[in-house]
């Protein structure tokens, strides 16, 4: 199965501007990302940026970066710039890999495009994980989704999702715990959907949700949700994190 790897790397982020290139042990996060895309089963790496410094800094270790405009809305928008830029044929497949995700297993880059390409109906292909801890449940950073019995997706939210209706303010427990899934945000796609995609205007929950998922189910795509064995490590997105990461690098290495 042939498939390609994009890593999209902005510079701006409103909690940790410059984030691809903060270092971790010794390596940017952007390189460790990339090291981890590679080991993959992918046929082709390519990181794209809307940002010089990016560029010049990812071309010391890799030979496939992309400049992309800096207005796109969401990140789906700037994938499907550079499918178009490569003229991938339309039911070539493609991985978004996010640049925050420098632990990211491999085997669930292989997972996300094996599942797309064995399900022919469903334009997107991702995973999720059983949250287990009330508070997750409730926290809107958190993406939670419901999926049908085919494990296509039904609808993504940051609301608890779904509600059970027996819960109450003093005692709020998961009564099934099997029910209630993470959305990890590694997705497939298919090249002819990314095209299709952007001559979309965005559905109105996508807005109020902000998750760019939903636009495709507004327009009638199906997206195949499998769980990912052994979760995923946490991704960067706050200095808390970035601080656990590094911590967890260094007793690594000194474990070695």
């Amino acid at each position: 199965m042939a498939f390609t790897v994009v890593i999209p790397a902005r510079f701006h982020s409103s909690r940790l501007p410059g984030k691809p290139l903060l270092d971790l042990g010794g390596l940017s996060m952007l390189q460790r990302v990339y090291q981890q895309a590679c080991k993959s089963d992918a046929s082709q790496v390519y990181i794209a940026t809307d940002h010089l410094d990016i560029v010049n800094h990812a071309k010391g270790f890799c030979d496939k970066v992309i400049m992309t405009r800096e207005d796109h809305v969401t990140g789906t928008d700037r994938l499907q710039e550079v499918v178009e830029y490569l003229s991938l044929p339309d039911d070539h497949i493609v991985v978004n890999v996010q640049g925050d995700e420098p632990l990211i297993p491999p085997r669930l880059i292989n997972q996300v495009a094996g599942n797309l390409q064995k399900y022919a109906h469903a334009a997107i292909a991702t995973l999720a994980e059983p949250i287990d801890d009330i508070e997750q449940v409730f926290d809107a950073n958190a993406v939670k989704l419901v999926r049908d019995a085919l494990n296509m997706a039904m609808y993504f939210s940051r609301a608890p999702l779904p509600w059970n209706r027996s819960w109450n303010t003093s005692d709020l427990n998961l009564v099934a715990k099997d029910v209630y899934l993470r959305h990890i945000g590694l997705y497939a796609y298919r090249v002819g959907f990314l095209h299709r995609y952007v001559t979309w205007p965005q559905a109105s929950y996508e807005s109020l949700e902000s998750l760019e998922q939903l636009r495709a189910l507004h327009h009638g795509e199906r997206i195949h949700v499998d769980l990912a064995p052994g979760g995923m490590p946490a991704g960067i997105d706050t200095k808390e994190d970035l601080a656990r990461i590094r911590e967890f690098l260094t007793s690594q290495s000194q474990e070695n």
